[in-house]
């Protein structure tokens, strides 16, 4: 292996202004770690495009390295569970925020952020769900576990054209519910009426403005990637027993809403983190349903593939709201052979 690795780095001046670029790094460079991965895919989220822009709050520490996603093959390790050539999946935890991330040659990380890469998922495949898909996992995992069924009524997603909502659409409509979709995107319906939306509504649906403590009882359940007013229509407007997964906050971090859907209706606020707080036996549980009985259709079809040069236009458009369905990093691209290939 080579002493310089190629990355995509975001540097800050002495004047707070940042950049980023192309370049390459020495190897020593790398944080200390009992596992090096060899990455071959990357992906691009929404967290990702404020680091890359640094984003206060976001990650502390430059010259950084984005990417909360990484997959690859294990290229070193000083841990029995992991061998060299083994495919592997990283996502969340400290990886692209205030650590190395996967947008680089290889990554260094502890043992116990890593994922064996499931037996019926190739590595470009797992990038394409990566934390997006995880997250809508998560998130449907939360429904499901509060006793919403596709018999129990609607379920609405909303941000539904972004690579969360898109995920939690297809999953959802796979597994058999009924699923509305909310988008600002009119160039959008077509890709979420493929992946199985049932309906597709605009924004002002979910964004009620009264002090209504309550509103009609639409939804049996909700993964909303959204927050702010949203969430708390969403709320106010589901089902009795329903629950409401959150996720995002692209729409504010205040949630007006009163106790009452919770006392009144029995509703379920469920908050989904997918970077520290999930136990790992539910992320590798959820990366098997991923690769099997929740594994999308339409997998290929949701995502756009990139090099690391081509990715200032496409952070532009995530945080201006263009972006629909996932975007993949190809870094290594190289497949591992499995023992049956």
């Amino acid at each position: 292996m080579s002493d310089l690795l190629k990355c995509y780095l975001v540097s800050k001046d002495a004047e707070s202004r940042v950049s980023a670029e192309v370049t390459e790094r020495s190897r020593d460079d790398l944080p200390e770690g009992e596992v090096l991965v060899r990455v071959a895919y990357s992906s691009l989220n929404y967290k990702d495009a404020l680091a890359a822009t640094g984003q206060p709050g976001v990650n502390r520490i430059f010259p950084h390295v984005p990417g909360v996603d990484a997959a690859g093959t294990v290229a070193e390790s000083g841990v029995y569970e992991f061998v060299e050539g083994d495919p592997v999946i990283v996502t969340g935890f400290d990886m692209g925020s205030n650590r190395w991330g996967g947008w680089a040659e290889y990554v260094s990380v502890p043992q116990d952020w890593i994922v064996p890469l499931p037996e019926r998922l190739t590595l470009r495949q797992s990038m394409i769900l990566g934390t997006a898909g995880l997250t809508a996992g998560f998130s449907i995992d939360a429904i499901q576990r509060h006793g919403v069924t596709p018999d129990s009524g609607p379920v609405v997603v909303t941000g539904a054209s972004g690579g969360v909502g898109s995920m939690a659409v297809a999953i959802l409509s796979k597994l058999g519910y009924r699923v509305s979709a909310v988008s600002g995107k009119p160039s959008a319906h077509e890709f979420l009426t493929k992946l199985g939306a049932a309906e597709i509504l605009p924004r002002e649906r979910v964004d009620d403005r009264t002090d209504k403590p309550l509103l009609p009882r639409r939804w049996a359940g909700a993964v909303d990637t959204v927050g702010g007013n949203t969430l708390g229509t969403i709320i106010r407007s589901t089902q009795l027993g329903g629950c409401v997964a959150a996720c995002g906050l692209v729409g504010g971090g205040d949630l007006p809403v009163t106790v009452y859907p919770f006392i009144l209706r029995g509703v379920t606020l469920a908050g989904i983190d997918a970077a520290w707080a999930t136990p790992l036996p539910l992320r590798h549980e959820t990366w098997f349903r991923l690769s099997t009985t929740w594994k999308p259709d339409l997998l290929e079809e949701m995502a756009q593939f990139v090099e690391l040069d081509q990715l200032p236009e496409k952070i532009d458009d995530i945080l201006a709201g263009r972006m629909v369905g996932r975007t993949v990093v190809t870094i290594g691209g190289e497949e591992p052979l499995r023992e049956d290939d």
